[in-house]
């Protein structure tokens, strides 16, 4: 760990926070003439790829420098503060994963295309992805506390939030009045709508597949959460 907040690992962080977000929200923005070129399938495929394999070199960046920087805050000492990260990191993924992965359309085995949704996660919040990713932020920056990890957490969110923006703007584009119909009937803080009586919460509707394999998924990564480190700690970036 440096003892300067200010470090290189910090700025390339940032860097490359920002080629994730360019190319992301940038291949996201011209899906109508790149589907029109080369077709949904491939189109999906290259978008995926691109997204993950950039994703990839975050979370191994990450992973090796987290502790960069000052050490703003220890609490790692604290008895209830470990389950209580594991319990809002598990949460995180419920709002991160099926709200944004079709398996079939990743691998281009069904014809990718752009769905308004209604159902599920999008009662809470219309923005599921944003809010998982805050939650993430939040448990792992409390966790390791260094200037390092709030940097890159800030990013996140900031990236996220203009996702929010994005988002919308491309719905409203492509679907018109039905989008601003879910809208209404939505919100992007989570509950609000509920809350409200915009909307209406079905419990039964998250009694699906997609949510067990949520949860296998996160007892996974609790068991092969040191390996990980381990195994990242190798790559030397």
């Amino acid at each position: 760990m440096s003892d300067q907040w200010l470090s290189l690992s910090h700025f390339v962080m940032v860097g490359l926070l920002l080629c994730f977000a360019i190319a992301h929200s940038g291949l996201a923005a011209l899906r109508p003439v790149v589907e029109q070129v080369i077709g949904p399938r491939l189109y999906r495929i290259f978008f995926a790829l691109v997204s993950l394999s950039l994703a990839v070199v975050l979370i191994i960046y990450f992973f090796n420098h987290r502790y960069d920087g000052l050490q703003l805050w220890q609490l790692q000492g604290v008895p209830a503060l470990k389950p209580i990260v594991w319990v809002l990191s598990a949460i995180s993924f419920v709002f991160l994963y099926p709200s944004t992965f079709n398996l079939l359309e990743i691998a281009a085995i069904a014809k990718p295309q752009v769905h308004l949704h209604q159902t599920g996660i999008i009662r809470i919040t219309r923005h599921p992805q944003m809010v998982g990713q805050v939650i993430w932020c939040i448990a792992h920056t409390l966790w390791i506390g260094t200037t390092f990890t709030l940097v890159t957490s800030i990013g996140l969110v900031l990236h996220h939030l203009f996702g929010v923006w994005h988002g919308d703007r491309r719905l409203q584009a492509r679907f018109g009045q039905s989008f601003e119909t879910l809208k209404s009937q939505t919100s992007v803080i989570p509950f609000l709508a509920i809350i409200q009586g915009r909307q209406t919460l079905v419990i039964q509707e998250f009694l699906r597949p997609a949510y067990l394999g949520v949860g296998i998924f996160i007892i996974l990564l609790w068991q092969a959460h040191p390996l990980l480190i381990r195994v990242t700690s190798n790559v030397g970036w």
